[in-house]
């Protein structure tokens, strides 16, 4: 008998729950909803929205929006977007995580700050991320932002530095990026880091490393935009290269399912658990079929 499990510990993070009970309630009492950008990185979820009432609209469609009722997803949004609301007289339903809003004060007292030094802000993320977009938007434009390490050796070591990151990220190339600052800039001038990684994402890597280890083969469910749902793979592939990014049952490869014992269903923060139970069928079904 083949051995089919869900981790347990996959599926929404709170922000996104919120996020998606927010968009729920609001449908429920009927008129019109619309998101500013997919209220989730998963294609499944913004389908079944849709089908609930949610409209989905890009920036440029909000700046022509008037007299609307508009849900910001948990990735937050710029100083900007706000103001848009207010000349057009929307009513924002705010969605943002709570560890996202509190980064983005971080940030922007930081670069309201009245001071002498010459600084930089840096933000360790993904260029064009949503959430990243509203933290660099806290400092009109002007934090650096840097993907990985070797991007952090680009940057000015005689100028004192101010390093955040993206909530999402690896704590690990964060600590990476902090060591290497730590040893290459000027004694003259200040260097302060602030962790604010969510620690309910990084707490899954060695979660899901250990869930990927204790199967034999695993399907790791996401949608392809997520930027959480790539780490969290990598993660898998490298303790389970056996490991398969999917985002629908009809993407299971059947050839894989043969000759393994134990098959492991996990997915990432934006990968709602309908989904993986959906795929869980899947593969049980198939392997009643063989």
């Amino acid at each position: 008998m083949v051995k089919v499990e869900i981790d347990e510990g996959s599926g929404f993070c709170f922000g996104v729950v919120t996020a998606i009970n927010k968009a729920e309630e609001e449908l429920a009492n009927g008129g019109t909803l619309y998101c500013l950008g997919d209220i989730v990185h998963n294609s499944r979820e913004v389908e079944r929205l849709k089908e609930m009432g949610l409209i989905t609209i890009n920036h440029d469609d909000f700046n022509h929006l008037h007299d609307a009722k508009v849900l910001l997803r948990a990735h937050g949004e710029p100083p900007e977007t706000y103001e848009i609301a207010r000349r057009n007289n929307i009513e924002i339903i705010d969605a943002t995580c709570p560890v996202v809003l509190r980064l983005q004060k971080k940030i922007k007292q930081e670069y309201t700050q009245k001071d002498t030094e010459d600084k930089q802000i840096v933000i360790y993320g993904k260029t064009g991320h949503a959430e990243v977009l509203g933290l660099v938007g806290q400092t009109t434009g002007e934090a650096i932002v840097i993907e990985k390490l070797e991007e952090a050796k680009k940057l000015d070591f005689t100028r004192s530095i101010r390093l955040y990151s993206q909530t999402t990220k690896s704590l690990d190339e964060f600590q990476k990026i902090v060591e290497y600052i730590k040893e290459h800039i000027s004694p003259d001038v200040t260097f302060e880091y602030y962790d604010t990684i969510c620690r309910q994402v990084a707490n899954r890597i060695p979660n899901i490393r250990k869930f990927a280890a204790s199967h034999d083969l695993v399907f790791f469910v996401s949608g392809k935009k997520s930027s959480n749902g790539k780490m969290l793979f990598s993660e898998c592939k490298k303790v389970n290269p056996n490991s398969h990014l999917i985002d629908s049952a009809e993407e299971i490869d059947s050839s894989l399912l043969t000759g393994a014992s134990s098959i492991g269903v996990c997915g990432a923060t934006s990968t709602p658990k309908w989904l993986m139970e959906e795929i869980s069928k899947a593969i049980q079904s198939r392997l009643t079929g063989q």
